[in-house]
């Protein structure tokens, strides 16, 4: 949807920031940067050529230094909205563009340990008068120590060791004279801060020379985008730019700990396990500091993700919980649902949407009907590409393009036996892996949104099934407007 042979598809002759003037929106421009995004193997080499990525990459980092408008930029977690976290014009800038709650905290990232350092530095004391500084060298035996102690508390020194760069948030104190703009902690004593693994955001990142607070880049309560694709369709006219970097690869948010608590806790769940942190020294008696389940709303959220609705589609998501062996419960409620006499006409097409991922068959056990070689965007299936939308190679788990399927329901099936509904069902499989359901997860509901269901009926997980599971069913209870346990 972005690019054509490295070019904008969009914007053919973009301009720098700009309003359009008809409209009074912002000129939106997706900006090819996959090579980058796999490996940087010598900057000034690849900025000397003036290759177009090196240009997109250039223009994103001034725009992050001198803008108050938010860059979106992909990382291996999901892909995020980044602005100048010194700066409350630009971190405003973010709440503006996704109209997120201002009490809703932001994480900052950085591309060095030497860069958060610098965050958590005392600022440097007044330069001393003439008069004081000749008295300091009479009373002073020896020059003031210099220290090189670590500020981070060394709690964290075994998960920074073993998962930095990567897809872990620490909580640390945000310190007195802090640089960081106020927005960015919604006025907590402390901030998150984490240094991505992906390549591309690292140098963004250092070329920026600023720490970026960047929250995920989609509009609030959306389900994340992992895919620049994703970010275009809910950002379009609010940002400026958009690094188009390919598909991320854990497909969750990164794990938020709070190492200050004793116990040391897990605020959210994501690209991080909680037994993979338990390993580490120091980590052992670790708890759950989070619930599934949106915050009251008089609390105080420790991190992003802990109080709103989040990752919510448009259609109701209705959320199986793993363990459900008998299809029948499943099969009367999508009865139920489509029985429902329409607004407009009982010959109006329903439509209906379905993720399966361990046991469900395709179809939910109903009679359906498949046009052969067509899938839901109506264009013939390529021969790398299965009906789930996975394609050939390990990267397929990113391509979640529903399956139409026509549901023959019997007259008997539903209450009204005068005429059964004409109902469609678009079916995504995410896979059996773990791993593939994450990666997968957030495009499906997406998919699914842009079909115009009504409802989306998914298949639970366990919770303990792998590293990732428990972050699936955080970001699946939170998406849910109703839950359903066998």
């Amino acid at each position: 949807m972005a690019s054509r042979n490295g070019e904008d598809v969009r914007n053919p002759h973009p301009s720098a920031s700009a309003i359009n003037g008809s409209s009074g929106q912002r000129t939106t421009r997706v900006l090819p940067v996959h090579r980058l995004n796999t490996v940087v193997a010598d900057w000034a080499a690849e900025s000397a050529s003036g290759s177009a990525e090196a240009k997109a990459l250039l223009e994103a980092a001034e725009t992050l230094r001198t803008s108050d408008v938010p860059v979106a930029f992909p990382t291996e977690t999901v892909y995020g909205l980044g602005a100048d976290a010194t700066r409350s014009a630009a971190v405003q800038g973010i709440y503006k563009a996704k109209q997120r709650p201002s009490d809703n905290p932001l994480i900052v990232h950085v591309s060095s340990r030497e860069q958060l350092q610098r965050i958590l530095q005392p600022p440097p004391p007044p330069p001393l008068s003439t008069s004081k500084l000749d008295h300091q060298e009479k009373t002073s035996a020896k020059p003031p120590p210099t220290t090189t102690t670590t500020l981070i508390p060394l709690i964290y020194e075994p998960l920074i060791s073993r998962f930095w760069p990567g897809p872990l948030t620490i909580i640390l104190p945000n310190p007195p004279h802090s640089p960081l703009a106020p927005e960015v902690t919604s006025n907590l004593p402390t901030f998150g801060a984490r240094m991505p693994s992906s390549p591309l955001a690292r140098l963004l990142i250092q070329l920026a020379d600023r720490p970026l607070a960047a929250p995920s880049a989609n509009a609030s309560t959306k389900p994340s985008p992992t895919t620049a694709q994703h970010v275009y369709a809910d950002l379009q006219g609010r940002i400026d730019i958009i690094l188009d970097g390919g598909p991320c690869g854990v497909g969750v948010e990164s794990t938020v700990v709070d190492g200050l608590s004793d116990p040391p806790a897990i605020l959210r769940p994501g690209g991080i396990g909680i037994e993979e942190i338990r390993a580490c020294p120091g980590w052992a008696n670790v708890r759950t500091g989070y619930k599934d389940g949106a915050l009251q709303s008089k609390e105080a959220p420790r991190a992003p993700g802990m109080k709103y609705k989040h990752y919510s589609p448009r259609a109701k998501v209705v959320l199986f919980e793993a363990g459900l062996q008998d299809l029948a419960a499943l099969k009367n409620r999508v009865r139920r649902d489509i029985s429902v006499p329409s607004s407009s006409s009982s010959k109006a097409i329903r439509r209906i949407g379905v993720v399966r991922t361990k046991t469900w068959k395709k179809g939910l056990g109903f009679s359906v009907k498949q046009d052969p070689g067509i899938i839901a965007n109506g264009y013939a299936q390529s021969d790398s590409t299965t009906t789930n939308g996975e394609s050939a190679n390990h990267s397929a788990a990113h391509s979640t393009i529903p399956t139409r399927l026509q549901l023959l329901l019997p007259t008997s099936a539903i209450d009204q036996p005068q005429e059964p509904p004409n109902v469609e069902m678009f079916d995504i499989e995410l896979g059996t892996d773990t791993g593939s359901i994450a990666r997968g997860l957030f495009s499906a509901l997406r998919g699914l949104d842009e079909k115009n269901v009504s409802v989306i009926y998914v298949e639970g997980i366990l919770d303990t099934e792998g590293d990732l599971a428990a972050a699936i069913m955080n970001r699946l209870r939170k998406a849910a407007e109703e839950e359903i346990r066998s």
